[in-house]
């Protein structure tokens, strides 16, 4: 499996140092005292939904056993056909022809993670606090969000700031997400703006801070792996959730269960999962991955494998223009016509346009293009297209969004390989 730069840790040594902790890592539970290894108890009914069936000579199961049939794949439970990338901390993304639903089902949203899972995420218990400098210092249940603001849902896009990181040359440091970090489900919860007034915004805040229940990989309870913000004015735009329900259910464990920001548009990172508190700032949040390298790109363009002062490092705001092709599958196999469909989306714009090339950018013809379902939520295209020979082709996508913006050929380098919104470039087989 692979390993990100962060000292990850691989599945088969979690489960020889500590089936517990292994167990939590990837079924987001902690063991019963009464299980030998992954298949006793809860694990037991987790195993078995995973491979399909019941599994008769379950009492057999030594501990640290890891069926063949989940070490052939990287098999996620509720998660359909992820590749996992990482699994110390768990980080997953998903291939662009499964991402091809106008609205990304639950079992095929990426997982990215930056702590361990938290081990208590019953909802029933849960609580947010709202504090810093607001007027009316709050700690709210999730039954007290239900009743006391307006509860929406919205189809909003959420892609990490990696996304495309395995492209760069030469390659940057992190998990090497290829298309799949991005995704568009609906959440349902209540919009933060509505939080924050009722607590009170007060005159000198200038930034949100965000604080999750994940644990620092190190085990040590004084560190967190996370806690990133955003400037207030973007905190009060009116798309974005504290989120306690995704596609119509509980939210996935994976996916924060049972609380979460949803901040479409910009980094996924500002999107804290296993939310337990929002602190109002007077300063630009200087939280865990707020500062140095992390979440930032150059001020200016630089060469490919220059070192940047990181005093030079901007943070990243709004995420670029992009496109994704999900049918047909890169590689498949296609008459000499097809339907070639996807989504784009920019920041905190719209789409004005998609434009296909199956000629390698000498001509372009227009996709049919939909409006989003709401703000913050991506827009799906489609066109047919006929090819004049059998033959390889590759199918280009190219989307322009609402201030002119159109996808590039090529990126600058950046040391972190954040950004990275090239055309999405799917090769067919014709015939």
């Amino acid at each position: 499996m692979a390993h990100d730069g962060d000292g990850g840790k691989d599945l088969r040594a979690m489960l020889a140092e500590d089936p517990e902790a292994a167990d939590l890592e990837l079924f987001g539970r902690k063991s019963y005292p009464d299980r030998r290894g992954f298949l006793k108890g809860a694990g037991l009914a987790t195993m078995g939904a995973a491979v399909g069936m019941t599994i008769p000579f379950h009492r057999n199961v030594p501990q640290g056993f890891i069926p063949a049939a989940f070490a052939q794949g990287d098999v996620l439970v509720g998660k359909d056909g992820l590749t996992l990338l990482n699994d110390r901390p768990v980080n997953a993304e998903t291939p662009p022809e499964f991402l091809d639903d106008a609205i990304t089902p639950t079992n095929r949203h990426f997982i990215r993670n930056n702590g361990i899972v938290p081990d208590d995420t019953s909802a029933d218990s849960w609580s947010l606090t709202i504090d810093g400098f607001v007027d009316n210092p709050m700690t709210l249940s999730i039954a007290d969000l239900k009743s006391q603001f307006e509860v929406v849902t919205m189809a909003l896009t959420i892609e990490c700031g990696g996304n495309g990181r395995a492209f760069f040359d030469p390659p940057a440091s992190g998990n090497q997400w290829t298309y799949g970090a991005v995704a568009c489900s609906e959440w349902t919860g209540v919009r933060l703006k509505d939080v924050l007034e009722k607590a009170g915004v007060q005159s000198n805040v200038v930034y949100t801070a965000h604080y999750g229940a994940d644990a620092h990989l190190s085990g040590d309870p004084e560190k967190l792996p996370i806690s990133r913000g955003m400037p207030i004015d973007k905190a009060m735009t009116d798309n974005i959730l504290i989120a306690f329900q995704m596609n119509g259910a509980d939210l996935h464990v994976m996916n924060g269960a049972p609380l979460r920001l949803v901040v479409p548009g910009w980094p996924g990172s500002c999107s804290q999962k296993w939310l337990k508190r929002i602190e109002l700032r007077d300063v630009v949040h200087d939280g865990p991955k707020m500062t140095g390298k992390a979440y930032r790109v150059p001020a200016y363009p630089v060469s490919a494998g220059t070192e940047v002062p990181t005093e030079d490092f901007e943070i990243i705001e709004r995420m670029p223009v992009k496109s994704l092709v999900t049918f047909p599958a890169n590689g498949a196999e296609s008459g000499m016509s097809t339907e070639v469909r996807g989504h784009a989306w920019s920041g905190d714009r719209t789409i004005d346009a998609v434009d296909i090339s199956i000629d390698f950018g000498a001509t372009w013809q227009k996709a049919t293009l939909d409006a989003p379902a709401n703000d913050g939520a991506w827009q799906n295209w489609r066109a047919n297209v006929t090819f004049p020979e059998s033959g390889y082709y590759e199918v280009w996508a190219r989307a322009t969004d609402s201030a002119g913006v159109a996808q590039p050929h090529a990126i600058d380098w950046n040391p972190k390989g954040y950004l990275n919104n090239t055309m999405h470039r799917v090769g067919l087989k014709v015939s």
